[in-house]
């Protein structure tokens, strides 16, 4: 990539943080610099990277996608994620999301169930310096248990109904967000662990691939 290629993309990514996200009522700092310092360009796939700061989101191998910059910072935001925070995310993708909690969290556990994605966004994610991150294939609607309880777990999937595995991970006071609802009719929902209970705040409209349990397993 040429000098004036990463020039015209870091360009393009400011306009996504000050344009989409920051006019549109994120505030949060720190999300707002992971936004800018990751450059989503490398995650995209090469014939949709001309796109890859655009208000929409961008297709994937396995019929994934990269969500919409604007829906991933008001999750991030939400989450209110702190620099010595244990963090699971639920659905890799290509690592994008991934690497923006990367930038905020002590440590990620990733979790991917298509192996060819997984594979990917880890060597990527290596190659771009981020030791703090473990990405494995499985089932997400299990979470991963050995490390937690976390601080917050982000899933890029919509559910039926939020899994109960989900939220036995998280530590009191821990965030969840997490889109739920059929392909038409989702919204994300944001919940904490207060006192040992859930409790439940209704958020934003949305559109997510749908999350899918592996009933062999």
């Amino acid at each position: 990539m040429t000098p004036a290629t990463e020039t015209a993309y870091s360009t393009l990514r400011q306009q996504m943080v000050d344009w989409q996200l920051r006019d549109r009522g994120v505030v949060d700092e720190r999300v707002l610099h992971a936004m800018m310092r990751v450059p989503r360009h490398l995650f995209a796939p090469e014939r949709y990277r001309h796109q890859s700061y655009e208000d929409h989101p961008l297709p994937i191998a396995e019929g994934q996608t990269i969500s919409q910059p604007y829906i991933v910072a008001s999750m991030l935001q939400a989450l209110e994620i702190s620099s010595c925070n244990r963090v699971l995310e639920i659905g890799t993708g290509s690592g994008y999301v991934t690497a923006l909690l990367a930038e905020l969290a002590a440590n990620v556990v990733s979790i991917e169930r298509h192996a060819r994605l997984a594979d990917a966004a880890r060597e990527l994610l290596q190659s771009m310096g981020y030791a703090n991150v473990k990405v494995v294939t499985g089932d997400g609607t299990k979470g991963f248990p050995e490390p937690a309880p976390y601080n917050a777990i982000l899933v890029s999937a919509a559910a039926l109904e939020t899994p109960s595995a989900l939220v036995a991970q998280l530590a009191e006071g821990g965030r969840m967000i997490i889109p739920v609802g059929r392909e038409d009719t989702q919204q994300l929902r944001l919940i904490r662990i207060e006192s040992g209970q859930p409790q439940i705040q209704l958020r934003e409209l949305c559109r997510f691939v749908p999350l899918i349990e592996d009933r062999r397993s």
